[in-house]
């Protein structure tokens, strides 16, 4: 069987026009993806040109099948339906990778924004500080306002190393720092599938990467990145936008909200993975409403466009490719709801004078996660070790009656150095969690969440 290179697969060539720090899966699947679409449909005409950003011998350098790899999109599109779409990626032209024994005045430092800061001056002096030739800067790590810390970490190399004064001015007036928010899960190379997925293609392809059918690619900066990138012309799920805070909130509050929402309610219900609770009507319906009813309503974006990101993520955790296991996604779940759920719980409650009944269920359900017992088995609980430490003594006075139920859930709302305030001060809070637990454990999350359902 033959192996993926440009002489047996002939095709489209395109000039760099791109360099990318990283060869990993997911920026394969998700950014030279998107820019090989434009590529076909438009006349962006853009190459890409990887920076391999560590010394590193695996994965071997995609140089060895020309840059070219294929692309296999699976999931539920937008009607519902199970896709599969496999695509031989043209638009990577080279990888350039680290040398060993290389020095500063010949090749880049190690970090990434170290490389970065040095590419920048040289451009600079190349150009003798033209305002037209810097570049449009798009990190992808997840944090919040990427650009911006990318800006920052740079500006600290250029006072650390002395580069010329014109430089910093360059940087902001010729340059653009865009912050951006990815998404899209991507399941990398299919090792249990590689032989039947490499007879159905008819070559060897050892780059060969998976993701799901949903992606979305939010761009903070200039409306004049929609010409430049082509997207008047070949729409994609790319939005250029002048803040990036509401649809990250939107993506913590809905995706990983729901996500957080339910894994004890539905692990505690006897299943094992988010296809699992998807396919359970009754867990289903718990999570739809608790985001159409409750979580929803207090986003600050218009509502048919929440409306339509929450479709699209209901249609991502019911993925058939993806068997996400809940208690994978039970990590750190105190944290979690800390930062995903408790700000709409708080929002609803003082918006609407009443609790999210579905939110204040899943923090009842949460408390009665940390037991660690389903079924009469136990299973592992992992976050740090102070809730590992708490749950297990006030569990432990609970069995011995020397707590009652609402003394516990007041031990855990109360712990302000988590919380950021005393939650048992909120009305109502401590009655509705107290209650909720104890028909979990008196009757099991089945019979319990099913009002809510």
């Amino acid at each position: 069987m033959k192996t993926l290179n440009r002489r047996d697969f002939p095709g489209a060539r395109y000039p760099e026009r791109i360099i990318q720090f990283g060869e990993g899966n997911f920026l394969r699947a998700f950014v030279d993806w998107q820019v090989d679409l434009l590529n076909e449909h438009t006349d962006l005409g853009a190459g890409v040109v990887i920076v391999r950003p560590i010394e590193s011998e695996f994965p071997p350098s995609l140089n060895t099948q020309d840059g070219l790899y294929t692309t296999l999109i699976r999931g539920l599109n937008e009607k519902g339906e199970v896709v599969s779409d496999a695509r031989l990626i043209r638009s990577v032209t080279r990888e350039i990778s680290y040398r060993a024994g290389d020095k500063f005045d010949d090749a880049p430092a190690v970090s990434y924004p170290a490389k970065l800061t040095r590419l920048l001056y040289e451009r600079y002096h190349h150009f003798n500080g033209a305002v037209d030739k810097g570049w449009v800067i798009m990190p992808c790590e997840l944090i919040d306002y990427n650009g911006e810390a990318l800006r920052e970490l740079i500006v600290r190399y250029a006072e650390e190393w002395a580069l010329p004064a014109g430089f910093l001015p360059w940087l902001d007036q010729a340059n653009v720092f865009c912050s951006t928010l990815v998404d899209r899960i991507v399941t990398g190379y299919p090792r249990d599938e590689t032989a039947q997925l490499e007879a159905e293609l008819g070559y060897h392809d050892a780059f060969l990467d998976t993701a799901e059918h949903f992606y979305l690619f939010v761009i903070q900066g200039p409306q004049s990145l929609t010409q430049e990138l082509r997207l008047d012309k070949y729409p994609l799920n790319i939005l250029i936008v002048d803040d990036i805070k509401p649809y990250k909130a939107r993506k913590v509050a809905i995706l990983n909200g729901a996500h957080t929402a339910l894994v004890p309610v539905a692990y505690l219900a006897g299943l094992d993975t988010v296809g699992d609770a998807m396919n359970d009507a009754g867990i289903c319906a718990f999570v739809e409403k608790a985001i159409y009813e409750e979580i929803i309503p207090v986003l600050d974006l218009p509502r048919e466009a929440l409306e339509s990101f929450a479709s699209a993520v209901t249609g991502r955790f019911r993925n058939p490719y993806i068997k996400h296991q809940l208690l994978s996604i039970a990590l750190n779940g105190m944290t979690k709801f800390r930062t995903r759920i408790l700000p709409q719980l708080l929002e609803g409650q003082q918006a609407n004078g009443q609790l999210p009944v579905r939110l204040t269920f899943a923090l009842a359900a949460l408390i009665a996660f940390y037991r660690g017992e389903r079924s009469g088995e136990s299973y592992p609980v992992q976050d740090d070790a102070f809730w590992i430490e708490r749950y297990a003594q006030l569990w432990r006075q609970h069995r011995d009656q020397t707590i009652d139920t609402a003394a516990l859930v007041k031990s855990v709302l109360a712990e302000k150095g988590h919380w950021g305030q005393d939650l048992t001060c909120i009305t109502g809070l401590v009655e509705q969690v107290t209650t909720y637990l104890d028909t979990i454990l008196e009757n099991g999350m089945r019979n319990a969440v099913q009002p809510l359902c």
